[in-house]
């Protein structure tokens, strides 16, 4: 049966019983990651992220698309759980505890959906107060460090963007060395190779290919800084 298939399935029983969105997650017996569940709740979200600017734009939807690759026929069943979602009178913090619930001992998974987030809510140029307001208490659900938060938003807040020892998680004062050892080890954590063996669905291999593309760009800045000013690190 095809993620999808199961989705469909999923809502068709929702639906039918008048049950709300939120009590899909009493249906699903393994992590969302490896099921229907995960795809599920990045829809659910991203409505919820969605609606707390009021406003969906044709750029989140297709931000939305380059993370999860929707087959043209199966359209309907994700604008289905989008719009349940969305009328679900749970709020989103519902979804955030119940997938922290699974993904607890995972936080990778939990910082990938963070980013994911992260590049929906930017993709339009602009960062609203309210979804810095969702992806903060997001954050604080899946129990993220302040650092992780920072580091996760300088890779897509445009006034953070500047700052490539934030995205590499480094200080100015590091060694050049240790800098280059802690880039050289972001780039094996977030090769699109480990992206996808945590268990995403195959179409989020987007977000590893832009977060390597940010890491990259922020070694070759700090780099090329070193070589124009060569003065030792204190």
């Amino acid at each position: 049966m095809s993620i999808w298939t199961k989705i469909s399935h999923l809502i068709a029983s929702l639906t039918k019983k008048g049950e709300q969105l939120s009590n899909i997650f009493l249906k699903l017996k393994t992590p969302p990651e490896k099921t229907a569940g995960f795809t599920i709740a990045v829809i659910a979200l991203s409505a919820k992220m969605a609606k707390a600017d009021g406003i969906v734009k044709p750029e989140e939807i297709a931000a939305f698309k380059q993370v999860f690759h929707i087959p043209k026929n199966e359209e309907k069943n994700a604008s289905r759980v989008f719009n349940l979602a969305r009328r679900d009178v749970a709020g989103f913090e519902i979804y955030a505890r119940k997938i922290y619930k699974m993904l607890y001992r995972n936080s990778k998974i939990l910082e990938d959906l963070i980013e994911g987030l992260l590049h929906i809510a930017t993709s339009d140029g602009s960062y609203h107060p309210a979804e810095n307001i969702f992806i903060d208490e997001v954050a604080k659900i899946f129990r993220l460090s302040e650092m992780t938060l920072i580091t996760l938003k300088s890779r897509y807040i445009p006034e953070q963007d500047s700052n490539p020892f934030v995205i590499l998680g480094v200080t100015p004062s590091w060694n050049i060395l240790d800098i280059k050892r802690q880039w050289k080890e972001l780039v094996r954590e977030n090769h699109p190779d480990k992206f996808s063996a945590r268990g995403l669905p195959p179409e989020a291999i987007y977000l590893a290919n832009n977060r390597l593309s940010k890491i990259n760009q922020a070694w070759e800045m700090i780099n090329e800084s070193i070589k124009s000013n060569p003065t030792p690190n204190p």
